[in-house]
């Protein structure tokens, strides 16, 4: 669980990010799941969008990826929302 000031050292962080991965019509599928727990690993920080024709909202995508991947959502704006997993063995970011 992040503080607030963890959570809005990451967002700042986050802002100069571009999504790495946008969820469309197919959801949240196994191969996306598989994507975002690799990118998590390599980045700990990740951005994500969901479309338009998305069946979900961002904020649902957001908290179910969350739970699969056991990773904190730092930020959730409009169809935009930010995952973060702490890497214990190649840590990027000085939270505390």
């Amino acid at each position: 669980m992040l503080t607030g000031k963890e959570r809005s050292y990451l967002r700042g962080k986050a802002n100069e990010m571009n999504p790495l991965f946008q969820i469309g019509k197919d959801g949240i599928s196994e191969n996306l799941v598989k994507q975002v727990e690799d990118a998590l690993e390599a980045r700990e920080l990740i951005k994500l969008r969901t479309l338009n024709n998305s069946m979900y909202n961002s904020q649902e995508a957001a908290y179910e990826l969350a739970e699969q991947t056991n990773s904190d959502v730092v930020q959730i704006i409009g169809n935009v929302f930010v995952l973060y997993r702490k890497n214990e063995e190649k840590n990027s970011y000085q939270l505390n």
